[in-house]
């Protein structure tokens, strides 16, 4: 058993990057969601439609559509996301505007968070800088994590911008 005294301290904002230096990040918040699949079954059937599209946006809808159909596992992933971005970006006593937060996937079908409006606007003035999410569905779920972050992850001993 190795002595604690022995190994290197990191400090807890610290993260390794893959050429070994440490880059620092400042304060985050997180948030998480789960959504039954079974409800966004419910949502995916046709007479649903109008639900569906007022809590995705036009690009959300067509990055979940497979076969003429939004998808599933799509649709349930999309919906935790935004829901974690709304926990992490903590807006106490304020609903959530579906529309304002919208999760796109990259072209390595990563996620990505798009922020619009009031969102947009509270995000700047909590400092946010970065908002990470990452997705999972397996039935009877999906889950999703975000992480806001105040300060883009830079490398330690770096200028600052």
């Amino acid at each position: 058993m190795t002595s604690t005294a022995a190994m290197p301290k990191r400090r807890w904002n610290t993260l390794p990057t893959p050429h070994g230096e440490a880059a620092e990040m400042g304060p985050a918040h997180v948030g998480v969601d789960l959504v039954p699949l079974a409800r966004a079954r419910a949502l995916v059937e046709p007479e649903r439609a109008p639900v569906l599209r007022k809590m995705l946006t036009t690009a959300e809808y067509e990055q979940c559509t497979v076969t003429g159909r939004p998808d599933c596992e799509g649709v349930a992933g999309r919906l935790a996301a935004k829901e974690a971005v709304f926990k992490a970006l903590r807006t106490s006593g304020r609903t959530l505007c579906w529309h304002e937060i919208e999760i796109l996937t990259d072209a390595g079908g990563r996620p990505q968070v798009r922020l619009h409006g009031w969102t947009a606007r509270h995000a700047a003035t909590q400092g946010i800088a970065h908002i990470d999410v990452s997705i999972t569905h397996d039935d009877p779920c999906a889950i999703a994590v975000a992480l806001c972050t105040s300060e883009a992850p830079r490398l330690s001993g770096a200028a600052s911008p």
